[in-house]
């Protein structure tokens, strides 16, 4: 460990420049594991002992995400750029490093990378190289810092993160915060397209427990009497909160209004505006 510090000391620091503080688990007990694993985000942890913890994130989307975060103990008070580089660790005699990205320092915020570059970190990490992050520290101008993330340990818990990341749900929470099922005239049966959103949300539903409230507004046409489209509207809301429990969602979460044919959002002079008319609109709340 000493001897591979000193190495990068050498390399990346020149004579002039005062000192080097380098923080890196050591080999022994570096340690990786998955702080988060569900199908709304998957995050693999690392701690540097003394610095704070290396996080990789990836999120619920439509689109494969990731993001790299430092998670420091001692955040910055200024500004600048730090240099990552993959460093081979002693043990790979002959290999190089090499530059892989820079990273902006913000002022009281925790440093982080956008997705191509957090994964050619694990990429890098996967092949037994050490990223490690260099930057002038902000509290002593003579110093620099080497924060190291070591690869020991590393094969399994990635594996399990990977897997973790192909389950995630392929879509987040602001794709289905807000839904519209329509309906056939004098109808609360579901269509092919309605039943596949409902299922989207139902698997969200189970999965996130911030979600308090799932509001359910229905509506009709003015085809027929006020009475029977207040009642159908109310038919069409307890069909979805029926879904929904039988899905497993708790019932207690699920709160319905039929509004018949009021707040109507087209014309109901023909058959393509009325359509429009005839339908649940559902609204989820998240809590704080």
């Amino acid at each position: 460990m000493n001897r591979l510090l000193y190495a990068l000391l050498g390399m990346l620091i020149t004579p002039a420049q005062a000192g080097l503080r380098h923080y890196a688990a050591p080999v022994e007990t570096s340690s990786w594991q998955l702080s988060s694993q569900t199908r709304l985000q998957c995050t693999l942890k690392h701690q540097v002992p003394g610095y704070g913890d290396a996080l990789f994130t990836s999120l619920a989307s439509k689109q494969l995400n990731m993001e790299f975060e430092l998670d420091m103990l001692q955040l910055p008070k200024t500004y600048g750029v730090a240099s990552v580089y993959s460093v081979p660790p002693s043990w790979m005699p002959g290999a190089m490093q090499r530059q892989i990205a820079d990273m902006p320092i913000r002022k009281q915020y925790n440093g982080d990378l956008p997705e191509q570059a957090a994964w050619t970190i694990l990429s890098e990490l996967e092949k037994g190289f050490w990223p490690t992050i260099y930057y002038r520290d902000w509290y002593n101008e003579a110093d620099r810092v080497a924060v190291g993330l070591n690869a020991s340990n590393f094969i399994d818990q990635y594996r399990q993160f990977s897997q973790c990341v192909a389950n995630l749900l392929p879509y987040s929470f602001e794709d289905i915060a807000y839904t519209v099922l329509s309906y056939q005239k004098n109808s609360d049966e579901f269509t092919r397209g309605s039943r596949k959103k409902l299922s989207m949300i139902s698997d969200y539903l189970k999965e996130d427990s911030n979600i308090e409230l799932v509001l359910l507004d229905a509506y009709t046409d003015s085809y027929g009497g006020r009475w029977s489209n207040e009642q159908l509207s109310l038919r069409r809301a307890e069909r979805v909160k029926q879904f929904f429990q039988e899905q497993g969602v708790e019932g207690d979460r699920i709160s319905i209004t039929g509004h018949g044919e009021k707040r109507h959002i087209a014309e109901n002079s023909n058959e393509l505006s009325r359509a429009k008319n005839r339908r649940v609109i559902i609204r989820m709340e998240k809590g704080l």
